[in-house]
Formats: structure tokens, C-alpha cells, sequence
């Protein structure tokens, strides 16, 4: 009953390490848990909205309001899907991919953190390429978006290594101080032509009129 009214409930990406998925309640409670663990320095601040400055128990509950939030805002107009990133069943992270307009733009955007216990092994990248899949091959999208500031390098890293070329810098306001994001642009071209981890696409079709998309590309097993 629940995929008749809500299709997103059954949309799962798979590469070879990697399930992505919508959480469930308790899936959120662990994703709300890993963030209250700890994402990132607290000397460095890698987001726009520095929601993990937040005190623990605030910074778990703010990730479990904004993945219900985000939800249940989504229209085929403008939408944000957080996924839920499992590795060997457990959760370590979160990767969006959103867009606004898309049967008209072609664009999809990402973010993504991972807890620090998972990262430095790889997974950034393989989580990023799974929906950058969705995006370009399962939604039709001619371009990828993203951004980093200039101290995360580890964001940046990823995004070299995806295709990603620069496309300017835009000038933002984080904790009071004025920091310097750099924009990237990835198009489907230099995607095709860019080694990325293989991805699997399940449950993609009945989700398209809910997400305004234009339809797969190709063959989403791809």
C-alpha cells in the first residue's frame, strides 16, 4: 500500500559497497545518531548552514526534521531526495541529489556527509557517483552541480576524480566570517567518459512523474 502513494519508499541504488536508499524511522534515528558521533573538525566548518555546531542531541534531531521536512515538501517541481548510505548493512552517511525544474533544466545538484569513522576509504566517492547514475541515466539530466569551499579538500578530491570542471566561486557567509565556495559543473559527456563505480537502479520508473523527470537515458542496470 505504501509504494502505491510513495514510490520513493522502494527507489534503491546499488554499486559494488553501497546501498542507498530513503531511510525508514528508525534508519533516520541511526543516521541522526552517526551525526551526533561527529562529521567533521570542529575547527572547520564544510557546510553552508552549520547545522553541526549544533549540540549532539539537537544535531541528531536536526537530521531527522530535515530529511521530514525535505520529503514531505517535494514537489515534481522542486525536491531533494536524502538517501541513506549502508555499507555492510550499516549506516554511514547521507548523499542528496535534488533539483528544481528539471524536464527544463537538465540539472540535478548534490551533498553529502559522511560520519568520521567511515571516511578516508573511499566511500565519498562511490556514494556521489551512485546518484550522479540517477541523475544522468536514470533521470535524464544533462548536468551535475556541486560545490566545496576551499579548505574542503577531501569534497574537492571527489569531484576531480567524478569529471567535475570548475564553473566559478560564489562568496558566502558562514559563522560570521566571509568564505569562498568553489562552484563545479559536471556534464553528461565527461560523465560517459569518466571511470566511476558500476550502479544499479531499482524501482526507478513509478518515482518519475513525482520527480518531473524526463526518464532514463539508458539502461538504468548500467
Amino acid at each position: 500500500m505504501l509504494t502505491n502513494h510513495w514510490p520513493l519508499s522502494s527507489l534503491r541504488l546499488r554499486t559494488p559497497r553501497l546501498e542507498l536508499r530513503l531511510p525508514d524511522h528508525e534508519e533516520l534515528a541511526e543516521l541522526g545518531e552517526l551525526a551526533a558521533q561527529g562529521v567533521h573538525d570542529p575547527s572547520v566548518m564544510p557546510f553552508t548552514v552549520p547545522w553541526t555546531d549544533l549540540p549532539p542531541a539537537e544535531r541528531a534531531r536536526s537530521v531527522m526534521q530535515f530529511t521530514w521536512r525535505t520529503l514531505g515538501d517535494l514537489t515534481p517541481e522542486k525536491w531533494q531526495l536524502p538517501f541513506a548510505v549502508f555499507h555492510e548493512g550499516r549506516v554511514v552517511g547521507l548523499q542528496e541529489i535534488s533539483a528544481e525544474h528539471l524536464s527544463v533544466t537538465r540539472e540535478v545538484d548534490t551533498g553529502s556527509w559522511l560520519g568520521r569513522d567511515h571516511q578516508g576509504k573511499g566511500l565519498g566517492t562511490e556514494m556521489r557517483a551512485a546518484v550522479l547514475h540517477l541523475g544522468f541515466t536514470g533521470l535524464g539530466a544533462d548536468f551535475a552541480t556541486s560545490g566545496a569551499f576551499s579548505d574542503n579538500h577531501a569534497s574537492q578530491a571527489v569531484s576531480r576524480k567524478l569529471g567535475y570542471e570548475p564553473d566559478g566561486i560564489t562568496r558566502l557567509a558562514v559563522r560570521g566570517e566571509p568564505v569562498t565556495c568553489h562552484r563545479l559543473r559536471l556534464t553528461r559527456t565527461r560523465w560517459q567518459q569518466t571511470p566511476h563505480p558500476a550502479t544499479t537502479i531499482e524501482g526507478l520508473e513509478p518515482c518519475l512523474p513525482l520527480l518531473g523527470a524526463p526518464g532514463p537515458t539508458a539502461s538504468c542496470g548500467a
